[in-house]
């Protein structure tokens, strides 16, 4: 997997046809990280955005699979392992139930975005100040059946 370059900087494609294989791309996407990052996470209802993060946090030893929820009630779910020896925070939001920015105010990002921080947002495309201050995105489409596109874009 080499990273095709573009005008928004660097782009990685993974094709999975599996739950499992799934969980095994958000490991290597995890290891391509370098916190600190905020990245939006783009895909419908189902489309495997938490299955994803569970693939990253177990790269991250930070905690099992079945620990690893969609946090659409709670909006956040905190991580902590390590990556090459280094601490890393994963912060995973959902913000789908929010409505408007003054909402996302109350989540106190600018406190998670820490120097080891990798803070992944789904539907954080609905707001203009994530999607300014997000330094990438990872897109998640269904192909059919199990199959999914993932992309991860990297901003420079």
């Amino acid at each position: 997997m080499t990273p095709a370059a573009a005008a928004e900087g660097r782009i990685y494609e993974f094709t999975t046809e599996s739950g499992a294989e799934t969980v095994a791309v958000g490991r290597k996407l995890a290891r391509l990280l370098q916190a600190p990052q905020l990245l939006v996470v783009r895909g419908e209802l189902g489309a495997g955005k938490t299955t994803l993060v569970k693939g990253m946090v177990q790269e991250l030893d930070a905690a099992e699979p079945d620990e690893v929820t969609s946090p659409t009630f709670t909006l956040i779910h905190e991580y902590e392992g390590a990556l090459d020896g280094q601490p890393v925070k994963l912060y995973h939001l959902d913000v789908y139930r929010l409505e408007s920015e003054r909402q996302l105010e109350t989540l106190g990002l600018d406190d998670l975005l820490a120097p080891e921080a990798l803070v992944l947002v789904e539907w954080g495309e609905k707001f203009k100040s994530i999607r300014k201050r997000a330094t990438g995105e990872i897109e998640i489409s269904s192909q059919g059946g199990d199959a999914r596109q993932i992309t991860l874009t990297l901003k420079e």
